[in-house]
């Protein structure tokens, strides 16, 4: 399987995906050539991605 450290060496952009607080996720970017670091936290739900309000 490849994965991990070779992978992250290949990437333009590196985006880690985690788990919230009550049932949301939340994607954080960590490498971009062009875009600041940040986080976003969303949930999935059957209708789609929804915002945390």
């Amino acid at each position: 399987a490849i994965g991990g450290h070779i992978v992250a060496h290949a990437s333009t952009f590196r985006v880690y995906l985690r788990k919230g607080k009550k049932g949301s996720r939340v994607a954080k970017l960590v490498d971009s050539p062009n875009m600041p670091d940040g986080e976003v936290n969303f949930f999935v739900e059957t209708e789609g991605l929804k915002d945390v309000k």
